[in-house]
């Protein structure tokens, strides 16, 4: 079964809410500032998807039941104290909602043509972090078969 793992740099953006405007245009929300930080955060996953489908898949798609993994970092405040900064990662229970982050990766991954469709992913595991040093993601796909024993983790 295949594997695949890479980093994405830049600032995670949520995959919002769209709307239907009066001429039957669905027109994604927030200011045209918010538009773009995710337009480019959406091509940076794609792009890291597509080098890693070139270069640790030899341009294979994956396709059938997969699982995905993905650690967000996102920058740690300047308010945390020194003991939080000095282990150097915390929690992240603020936005953006980590549900529409990811919705935002699988998207991408599928954009990208590392994966078939993002409705193959049928098992996740996701997780947001404020940290001291580089921000974005770190992305695993990994195919699984039905073959694999269940015991509520397949990592």
């Amino acid at each position: 079964m295949s594997r695949v793992t890479f980093d994405v740099y830049g600032s995670a953006q949520p995959q919002g809410s769209k709307s239907l405007m009066p001429n039957g245009a669905m027109l994604e929300g927030g200011t045209a500032e918010l538009r773009a930080n995710r337009r480019n955060w959406r091509s940076a996953v794609a792009d890291a998807a597509a080098d890693a489908l070139a270069d640790q898949l030899a341009g294979r798609q994956m396709d059938g039941p997969l699982s995905l993994d993905v650690v967000f970092r996102a920058p740690m405040p300047a308010s945390r104290s020194k003991a939080i900064r000095a282990a150097g990662r915390w929690w992240k229970p603020t936005a953006p909602d980590l549900d529409k982050l990811v919705r935002s990766v699988g998207d991408s991954l599928t954009a990208s043509g590392l994966i078939k469709d993002d409705a193959r992913i049928v098992a996740l595991r996701a997780m947001k972090w404020e940290v001291d040093g580089w921000t974005g993601a770190t992305i695993t796909v990994r195919e699984i078969s039905n073959s694999e024993p269940f015991d509520g983790v397949i990592w």
